[in-house]
């Protein structure tokens, strides 16, 4: 099936959650309410005629200073057995970031709500293990969000000098065996000097 006539699909079968589509280079985006996102889902995921058995992936966008909503997440949809894909992008309110968990769907997804909400700061109701998956527990905010400070903030997180000390007393080692210390000088540079 094409991707705009899955688009024309799910737009007719909820009307009241399709705010728009939009068609790049043959990918479809179809963007939606949060509030029904599990039932809409599932149901593409369930139905026959779709078989949306694939969650190839799902990510967060942040859209600062956009007027609507700041947030979207999106998923990648994929049918093995049918053979087509469609993009949905839900939108997420800054001062409602939270949108329901798709874990009972596509167990699949369990990492990607986790790294969403790791870099984003997007929670996911209902997920069964919602905490930090690329950073430390300690870390305070959210880097993938256009407003997170390139130099982090200024400061250090928690366990950080800790994690400093541990990669020092293991440079001695490499894959190869060959690790060579930067701080100690090679005959080589002393040449050079």
């Amino acid at each position: 099936m094409e991707p705009l006539e899955i688009a024309q699909k799910i737009r007719e079968r909820f009307p009241d959650q399709v705010i728009g589509m939009e068609e790049h280079r043959d990918q479809v985006g179809v963007i939606v309410r949060k509030d029904r996102i599990v039932e809409l889902l599932r149901w593409l995921h369930d139905d026959p005629a779709l078989q949306f058995n694939h969650l190839a992936d799902l990510c967060g966008v942040d859209y600062l200073g956009k007027k609507e909503v700041r947030f979207e997440v999106v998923y990648n949809l994929y049918s093995i057995p049918l053979q087509h894909g469609i993009r949905i992008r839900a939108q997420v309110p800054e001062d409602d970031c939270r949108i329901d968990s798709v874990t009972s769907i596509w167990m699949g997804a369990n990492w990607h709500e986790r790294e969403c909400y790791d870099l984003f700061g997007i929670t996911f109701d209902g997920h069964p293990d919602l905490r930090r998956i690329l950073l430390p527990e300690g870390w305070e905010g959210h880097p993938l969000r256009k407003d997170y400070p390139l130099d982090g903030g200024g400061k250090n997180w928690s366990g950080y000098d800790e994690v400093v000390e541990k990669s020092k007393k293991l440079r001695k080692y490499d894959f190869y065996g060959t690790y060579q210390d930067p701080t100690k000088k090679t005959g080589i540079e002393d040449a050079r000097e």
